[in-house]
């Protein structure tokens, strides 16, 4: 039951800087212990009361929901983000997209707290519609904004032809990225060699489609 009501959550330096120990708490406790864990387990690993963590985000729900938010494109932050950066400066956009398309895989491949979220979102996602609600919102643009931006600044360059962006950034997650969160999830092991083949017909196939036909 939320004890937060329909009240605006805390705003300000103090309390941005109480929600972020909330939520680094919460994500630590749901890794370890599932999203079974009390509210007064996280409200003391953040170092407040529970009251003011349900001022904050009002049910365990929404807590989980903002952890979820924050953490699942942390593979697109650092060098897989700059590298995106980079494609509308690059000569050569195969050999671009593809170092890209390699940190962001690998970046993926190693963080060990992202896959233990996307599983634990798999477990209990029948728990928070709110979830889907905020991808239907937003969409892929607005989950993978690195992505979109790259993208949508080809297409502008006249690099891509891209008429559907929405579409586009779902492929290449598809091509590159979900054969190794489906197959990680079922306990099954992608190994260097063929993670590299997929990564390379993927750019491959993503390319050969969106770039621009001769006139």
């Amino acid at each position: 039951m939320s004890m937060g009501g329909t009240k605006q959550p805390p705003s300000g330096p103090r309390a941005a800087l109480k929600r972020q120990a909330i939520v680094r708490a919460a994500r630590e406790l749901f890794l370890r212990d599932g999203f079974g864990i009390g509210m007064d387990a996280i409200a003391a690993a953040a170092g407040v009361s529970k009251v003011t963590v349900y001022n904050h985000f009002g049910s365990k729900e929404a807590l989980f929901t903002a952890v979820i938010a924050g953490a699942l494109d942390e593979s697109l932050t650092g060098e897989p983000s700059a590298a995106l950066a980079r494609l509308a400066e690059a000569e050569d956009l195969h050999a671009a997209l593809l170092d890209a398309a390699r940190r962001w895989v690998h970046s993926i491949r190693t963080n060990d707290d992202v896959t233990a979220l996307r599983n634990l979102v798999a477990a209990e996602a029948h728990r928070f519609p709110e979830l889907g609600r905020g991808w239907q919102q937003h969409g892929p643009e607005g989950h993978h904004p690195a992505v979109a931006h790259a993208l949508r600044t080809l297409a502008d360059q006249g690099r891509l032809a891209i008429p559907d962006l929405e579409t586009a950034i779902l492929q290449l997650y598809a091509l590159l990225v979900f054969p190794h969160m489906v197959f990680g999830s079922y306990g099954a092991h992608i190994d260097d060699n063929l993670s590299d083949r997929l990564i390379a017909s993927g750019v491959e196939m993503f390319l050969g489609y969106y770039s621009p036909q001769p006139a």
